[in-house]
């Protein structure tokens, strides 16, 4: 009964049957018809001889015999149309790629050219890009003065999505360690075997701390055949940042440096590519063409299973037309 309910997966494999559903007003036309040329008219000059209590008796139940016939008239056609429950796997076979997105979490990233700041711009963008790619494997690196890692590469994004959410600026030591950050990154790549190793790289400013410098980094990046996408965040000239004063948190505008040819060499070098993200819908804009530059290629095999549910409709029509004949030249067989 569950799987008739099933409307989505129901399908019928002979639904011209159904045209036998056709007969069915032509049989109640027939009947009502029948019953106007069965009443003749009979003139008595008085009722006294005819009791009201035995007029009727089995007559009036004898519709149901009409009625058993219809049903069981439905039931054949749709038991004929073969009902049937559809049910599909997949089998889903994918050339995966690793990706880790080692983000900056330096105190510049409060500035707010970006709304409501870059760092949960950042974030933002990162979430819709988890959810573009399914079928791979992704991983999160923070770095500031140091790199920590919050995820190792997984396939489950939800634990991903989850600390991704929770990234803020002064979860490690203040500052700007761009070669710790990819050092990191691609250490977690090391023994990836997905059939690409992708780093995605963002920075707002010059590498300044840290006890690998970048391009000590990129090495490590090319001995291990990871490609690197940089995007540098950051409006042009000056961006508003929170400042703290003695008279409280007030804005400043300072400037914004981005070493763009170190971002522009890490990329080059390893066969990837420099972003620069001026606003939120640029930075949204780069990860959707980092997403098209890394597709992964996934083959799906569907297999379609059918259960029978003609059997149920085939019975009633059975039952009814039998219980039918049973009434008809039995309790009903003086008034036939």
């Amino acid at each position: 009964m569950k799987a008739l309910l099933d409307w989505q997966h129901l399908t019928f494999a002979h639904p011209a049957f159904f045209g036998l559903l056709l007969l069915i007003p032509l049989m109640i036309w027939w009947q009502l018809r029948g019953k106007k040329n069965d009443n003749p008219a009979l003139r008595l000059t008085t009722l006294s001889g005819i009791d009201p209590a035995h007029v009727g008796g089995k007559a009036r139940f004898r519709p149901v015999l009409f009625i058993l016939r219809i049903i069981s008239l439905a039931a054949l056609a749709i038991a004929l149309a073969r009902p049937q429950s559809s049910n599909t796997t997949e089998n889903i076979d994918s050339e995966g790629i690793d990706i880790v997105i080692p983000m900056d979490v330096s105190g510049s990233m409060l500035a707010e050219d970006f709304k409501p700041n870059r760092i949960e711009a950042a974030k933002a963008v990162a979430l819709r890009f988890v959810d573009q790619r399914p079928t791979d494997r992704l991983g999160l690196v923070i770095f500031g003065g140091e790199s920590f890692t919050m995820c190792p590469i997984t396939i489950d994004h939800n634990v991903l999505k989850e600390q991704i959410a929770q990234i803020k600026n002064g979860m490690i030591t203040d500052g700007t360690s761009i070669g710790m950050g990819l050092a990191t990154a691609v250490d977690r790549l090391r023994y990836s075997k997905g059939k690409s190793k992708v780093v995605i790289l963002m920075t707002d400013g010059v590498n300044n701390m840290g006890l690998i410098d970048p391009s000590t980094a990129l090495e490590i990046a090319k001995a291990f055949k990871v490609r690197v996408y940089t995007i540098g965040i950051g409006t042009m000239g000056q961006a508003p940042m929170p400042v703290q004063t003695p008279m409280g948190t007030q804005k400043q505008m300072v400037d914004v440096t981005i070493d763009e040819p170190l971002m522009k060499q890490i990329a080059t070098q390893t066969g990837g590519k420099y972003f620069r993200a001026t606003g939120n819908r640029s930075l949204e804009t780069i990860y959707n063409d980092i997403d098209k530059l890394e597709k992964t290629r996934i083959d799906i095999t569907s297999y379609k299973h059918y259960a029978e549910l003609f059997f149920p409709f085939a019975m009633l029509a059975i039952i009814c037309l039998a219980l039918e004949m049973l009434l008809r030249y039995s309790v009903f067989r003086s008034i036939t």
